[in-house]
């Protein structure tokens, strides 16, 4: 009996011992920000646009998230917590595209819900995304793999943009 007691006294130290010796903490993404990624309607292949600036449509100081010349082939396109939907713009700063007509806009209509995730993280927002409609411009479709947003870093937003095929000689 007394050898029992020693071993689940043994155990239940060492398991006290890892448990309080963990020091991840909150090593996770803590913002629950969605990701698109940049893709070409003809090939399906993930694009680098380097012409493209994105940012949000009624955003605070007109927020600029991708500036012309920055190559990405994915962005994060922050939500509002505070509204239910919020619309980005994708002007083409191409000279032969760089025309107020052609300017693209995505619009995201979701639920934001508050989340605690834990004492080393805090709390967050998940999104549900609800709807969503973008113009066609240069924008060909895009597609939502996940309408659950989370800080999981997990591309959930596919954007395909119409792209100049290759001419042949």
């Amino acid at each position: 009996m007394k050898a029992l007691f020693n071993i689940v006294a043994v155990g239940g130290c060492i398991w006290a011992a890892v448990s309080s010796c963990s020091n991840v903490g909150c090593t996770e993404n803590q913002n629950s920000l969605p990701l698109a990624g940049f893709y070409s309607m003809s090939t399906k292949q993930q694009i680098t646009p380097d012409s493209v600036a994105v940012g949000g449509v009624d955003a605070p100081n007109d927020t600029l998230l991708l500036g012309p010349g920055s190559r990405v082939s994915q962005l994060y396109l922050p939500f509002r917590s505070t509204k239910p939907s919020t619309e980005f713009y994708f002007q083409y700063k191409q000279k032969a595209l760089d025309f107020p007509w052609l300017i693209d806009t995505l619009r995201f209509d979701y639920v934001a819900t508050p989340y605690f995730a834990s004492e080393d993280c805090g709390a967050m927002y998940h999104y549900r995304i609800t709807s969503y409609s973008y113009t066609t411009h240069l924008i060909d479709s895009v597609a939502v793999t996940d309408s659950l947003i989370t800080n999981i870093d997990h591309e959930t937003i596919q954007i395909y943009f119409r792209t100049a095929e290759e001419e042949e000689e």
